[in-house]
């Protein structure tokens, strides 16, 4: 049986060979992958030189040689930044965003082409969703954002629908407080979501109360990215924005059906103590004073 390693190094030959990342013409279109990188963050939002490079991980001498790649292409045009002459942006042209429609429908087909190649089509995507996960733990981004955006409800359907599957008594959203969680907003409280690259993989939310106590509710992560401390993260982000809304005694709930939620808990700080609400799924109950 091969070792450990030998088995991670198989893995990536397959990947680079796969995705064509030794290719000179990724994906045929006349320049290497590294260049189509740069092209791709472009098109996807992305402006400020310095984050694409640290967000693909250059270092600046070939992050300065691609965009110059690109630039002969007249694919992009580089300036200074209005504010700050010293840092640069980057977009695309009319040639530029011609080239990353066709790069977005060639990586389309690819992809689904790449997961045709397997019966089990689910299996294979929370295989690529753990190994992603994994790969990308240093850039796990924590961003406060609207707890009704389609990050947050995608996070929070998942939530609900694995307490359905792990409660004996299944789970019905409509008989849980806040189900949409509209409450969690600033100045009473946040909602956080945690994203690996274009994926929500977890959430927190920090419901303020008018009984001298806030709550957390909706803790929750992907279980592609379980064992990377993100819970942990999660709730220490939460606590943070809880100082800093001066809020100095945070209570939870939770159900003994989520060994692994209790235990975190317990390893952070809080004490459990009686129940303190009427909601019908919880049988543990925590506090912490800040």
């Amino acid at each position: 049986m091969l070792d450990p390693v030998s088995r991670v190094r198989r893995f990536n030959r397959a990947v680079t060979s796969a995705v064509g990342a030794l290719d000179t013409s990724f994906l045929g279109r006349g320049r290497p992958l590294g260049a189509a990188r740069v092209l791709n963050a472009i098109g996807h939002g992305r402006s400020d030189v310095a984050d694409i490079r640290d967000y693909l991980g250059l270092d600046s001498g070939l992050m300065s040689r691609l965009l110059r790649s690109l630039e002969d292409e007249a694919l992009i045009e580089t300036t200074a930044q209005e504010d700050d002459a010293r840092r640069r942006v980057a977009k695309l042209t009319r040639v530029g965003r011609r080239e990353i429609a066709a790069y977005e429908a060639l990586s389309n087909t690819q992809a689904e082409d790449f997961l045709g190649r397997h019966s089990q089509r689910e299996a294979l995507l929370a295989a690529m969703d753990l190994i992603a996960s994994a790969l990308t733990r240093d850039r796990i981004a924590l961003n406060e954002i609207d707890p009704r955006s389609d990050a947050s409800r995608y996070c929070l359907g998942e939530y609900y629908a694995e307490l359905g599957r792990r409660f004996k008594q299944g789970f019905d959203v409509s008989l849980s407080r806040d189900p949409d969680a509209a409450d969690m907003v600033r100045p009473r409280g946040t909602f956080v979501v945690a994203m690996s690259d274009t994926l929500p993989i977890g959430c927190v939310g920090l419901k303020g109360t008018d009984h001298g106590y806030a709550e957390i509710k909706r803790l929750w992560v992907a279980p592609a990215a379980r064992g990377l401390r993100l819970g942990r993260r999660l709730m220490d982000a939460a606590e943070s924005v809880a100082r800093e809304l001066g809020i100095v005694l945070l209570r939870l709930d939770t159900n003994s059906a989520l060994a692994e939620a209790g235990q975190l808990y317990r390893r952070s700080g809080w004490t459990e103590i009686p129940r303190f609400n009427d909601d019908p799924y919880p049988d543990l109950f925590f506090e912490k004073r800040l």
